[in-house]
């Protein structure tokens, strides 16, 4: 599923991506609202696995590991692998605890040991804080970032800077900062919509404002 229109499809149907008004965590007004929880099915994360995979080896990127930030990131990670693993690329899968566990095997880290270059994956960037965080980790490890591979660029400019986060991410990890669609693919979507003239209106608006395309 690499079509930019099929991924937003796909998104719409499974409520990851709904138009309306919305107010987000920094308080500013949106027309629209992502959420990557609301995947909740076996046959949902086969087709969001897929697309991710598609967009990891699209992309070049050389890694040896995929990892999941808690807690969004651990399901995008293991479907990720199972597609990769359909497509001949087996690699192993791991992710971060929030809190470090006691008892048992004890730690903070679950899964493959992490080492060589990492691909970490996520849903969208808002603050970056999973991903920052799970950075952190990896690196204590000894590993390296291979790069960050994410469902939507969002490409909104942040309070105070020029930058989006994703530019603000790429440039403080130094590795690539890969979207699988991105706002403009939103807009796009809509406008082949003629019964989300309303939602395009509003969308086209918001990113005039707050977006960097």
């Amino acid at each position: 599923m690499t079509d930019k229109r099929q991924f937003i499809d796909f998104l719409v149907q499974q409520n990851v991506l709904k138009f309306g008004r919305f107010t987000l965590n920094s308080g500013r007004i949106s027309p629209y609202f992502f959420n990557l929880g609301s995947v909740a099915r076996g046959g949902a994360y086969a087709e969001l696995g897929s697309a991710y995979a598609d967009a990891v080896l699209q992309s070049g990127v050389d890694f040896d590991l995929l990892f999941g930030p808690a807690y969004k990131g651990i399901p995008i990670a293991v479907a990720t692998a199972m597609a990769l693993a359909e497509r001949g690329v087996d690699v192993g899968v791991a992710y971060n605890r929030k809190e470090a566990k006691d008892h048992g095997e004890g730690g903070l880290l679950v899964g493959a040991p992490v080492s060589g270059r990492v691909l970490m994956l996520d849903d969208v960037l808002t603050s970056g804080k999973a991903i920052r965080g799970a950075a952190n980790l990896i690196r204590s490890e000894g590993a390296e970032i291979a790069g960050v591979v994410i469902a939507m660029d969002r490409a909104e400019v942040m309070a105070g800077s020029d930058d989006t986060a994703v530019s603000d991410l790429r440039s403080e990890l130094a590795a690539p900062v890969i979207s699988i669609a991105h706002v403009s693919d939103v807009l796009a979507y809509l406008n082949q919509k003629p019964s989300q003239s309303e939602a395009l209106n509003a969308m086209q608006a918001y990113v005039d404002q707050h977006c960097a395309l």
